[in-house]
């Protein structure tokens, strides 16, 4: 006889607020976590500090997630920000809200926040079973009958899928979500590595590994027009380009390369100043500095990494004399400034990503319940559906929220 309990497959933050949240409402909730800990993309996110959320308005906070984002607005006025911080500062976490709302333990510990999860599983006597992949979802007459794990069949009334998507797969994320929805007739939007490092085409650009560049404009051309633009930080890693702002907009140029499109990014180094007062403050400074190598002069405006590739591509000798500087080079070196830019011909893959784009499509969910319209007793949520957002703590409070989501329903049906 099938039993009446719930299976989580899935110890993520999605999976873990899904398991809690049903025991919660009385339902005997079993979570199956393929690795032997639950909680590890938690644990490394935010580089270790984890962004839990962001303080944004309802509105603002939905526009960070693109045309897809109307799909959560149910769900987050069920539970959102104030619920999610609430819920930490009541078992004891304090947080504190930092630059662009973001989020965050005050410990600057991403283990804390696994750690009040874990308790809270333990206490709500969930069942964990670690190192416990799913490898087939069994149905019924059109409803959910249980699950396959290590061999095994283990019934049940109803199943949340909460595998996580395909980025940093070493945490366990590894795509078998996408494998089992699909097995049981869901269509994928294709997924892609989302929030992700970007590849330039001039590899003398990874020289700069280590650089950060703040407060600076950067914009994206497109097949030579202007797309997008952003201001913020940027950083130069051994691998590519990346930083808040870059990785914002590398959903949006994954896809265009994709589709063949040539994307360029430009760098407005001096956002403050326009072409004339930057022009005037190199007249200045030659004047000032007169008889100094023109690298010690750029200095002044810019990080020494940069002072040489400046050099090189304006074509200015490191020797020239400043007192007599071409009006035709400081035109140059003015411009450059304005406009530091690269070709973009690639980008990392799911191991670099902090999030996957695509998955499940939201025409076949139920936004009220996360439930899916093709199978019953079948929820899903988290990272496994087509939604995605920018860095700043808006993905993990999706995946909390869905899960918050999908737990009260499924406890719900089993009721039924």
């Amino acid at each position: 006889m099938t039993q009446k309990k719930i299976i989580i497959t899935g110890g993520g933050a999605a999976g873990m607020m899904a398991a809690g949240r049903a025991s919660e409402k009385g339902a005997r909730v079993v979570l199956l976590e393929k690795m032997a800990r639950t909680g590890r993309k938690i644990g490394i996110s935010g580089k270790g500090r984890c962004n839990l959320t962001n303080s944004a308005e309802l509105t603002d906070f939905l526009s960070h997630f693109g045309k897809n984002g109307r799909f959560l607005r149910q769900c987050f006025n069920h539970f959102f920000t104030n619920d999610l911080t609430s819920f930490f500062e009541e078992r004891g976490l304090s947080l504190v809200r930092e630059r662009g709302g973001r989020i965050f333990p005050k410990s600057g510990r991403a283990l804390d926040v696994v750690k009040i999860l874990n308790e809270w599983l333990v206490n709500g006597k969930v069942e964990i079973q670690l190192n416990s992949p799913v490898s087939k979802l069994l149905t019924k007459n059109g409803h959910i009958s249980g699950v396959v794990c290590r061999g095994k069949t283990i019934p049940c009334k109803a199943v949340i899928l909460a595998t996580g998507g395909k980025s940093y797969p070493r945490t366990g994320s590894t795509g078998d979500g996408y494998r089992l929805a699909s097995s049981l007739g869901h269509t994928l939007t294709p997924i892609r590595p989302a929030l992700v490092p970007l590849v330039p085409e001039k590899k003398d650009l990874l020289t700069l590994a280590g650089l950060t560049l703040k407060n600076v404009n950067i914009r994206l051309i497109v097949n030579g027009r202007r797309r997008k633009t952003g201001f913020g930080e940027l950083s130069f890693t051994d691998s590519g380009i990346s930083g808040p702002v870059p990785l914002s907009m590398s959903g949006f140029i994954v896809d265009s390369l994709r589709q063949g499109d040539k994307i360029s990014m430009a760098i407005d180094l001096k956002p403050a100043l326009d072409d004339r007062q930057l022009a005037k403050r190199l007249i200045r400074d030659f004047e000032k500095r007169r008889g100094e190598p023109i690298s010690s002069i750029l200095r002044g405006l810019l990080p020494r990494q940069l002072v040489d590739l400046c050099l090189e591509t304006c074509g200015i000798s490191p020797d020239i004399d400043t007192h007599t500087f071409p009006a035709a080079k400081r035109k140059k070196l003015t411009a450059w400034l304005k406009n530091f830019q690269f070709a973009l011909t690639g980008y990392r893959d799911f191991d670099e990503a902090i999030v996957t784009a695509g998955g499940v499509k939201l025409a076949e969910v139920d936004p009220r319940t996360m439930e899916s319209k093709l199978v019953k007793g079948l929820f899903i949520a988290g990272e496994l559906l087509d939604i995605q957002a920018d860095t700043g703590g808006f993905n993990l409070q999706a995946a909390f929220s869905t899960g918050w989501l999908a737990g009260t329903e499924a406890a719900h049906a089993l009721k039924k």
